[in-house]
């Protein structure tokens, strides 16, 4: 499986207890399989440059969890953006949707309490749907391979940061539809 992430370092040694401990799928080193999502991530920082780091995975011998935009995936997020204990935290890889990017919005909306669970997942939906692949243990990092890192060049950041920010336009407007329709 060839997967990517981008960063403003080259990562031939990624580790996987860094990071946010309540990102979607919990802690681990977060890649793609959609080349064209991950350039989604690339930004611009003054006097550092942007990579997109390429790895394989060989998934023989572990343990995958896979997801779909469904409640377990749902009520799954959910709790870990609560901060509750990883109940699949004996898999080696999580693959499946990532939640849209403006989920920090959303999620507000979801956790106030005013939408069912059922509504909430409605409104989770809404919005493209890109896959992420988390390496969650040692086995799974020992099987990921550092095959290359490619600069990404200014022009190429500026056109990706542009169909995310139409992307953004176009999901709060689906999102504020389908609030009204509630």
């Amino acid at each position: 499986m060839e997967l990517y992430h981008v960063g403003f370092e080259i990562i031939k040694n990624p580790k996987i207890n860094v990071g946010r401990k309540n990102a979607d799928f919990g802690i681990g080193f977060y890649l793609s399989d959609d080349k064209n999502f991950s350039m989604r991530w690339a930004r611009k920082r003054y006097n550092q440059k942007t990579y997109i780091n390429i790895y394989e995975l060989d998934t023989n011998d572990l343990k995958i969890k896979r997801f779909r935009k469904d409640k377990y995936w749902f009520r799954y997020i959910y709790l870990n953006r609560q901060g509750f204990k990883d109940r699949y935290k004996d898999y080696d890889v999580m693959i499946g949707p990532i939640a849209n990017d403006t989920i920090f919005e959303t999620y507000g909306v979801i956790t106030s309490g005013v939408f069912s669970d059922e509504q909430s997942l409605e409104l989770m939906k809404i919005g493209n749907r890109y896959n992420q692949v988390v390496i969650k243990s040692e086995k799974a990092l020992n099987n990921l391979k550092f095959v290359e890192a490619k600069q990404i060049k200014d022009e190429e950041i500026d056109k990706y940061r542009k169909t995310v920010a139409e992307e953004e336009i176009e999901y709060q407007s689906k999102l504020a539809q389908k609030i009204e329709e509630f």
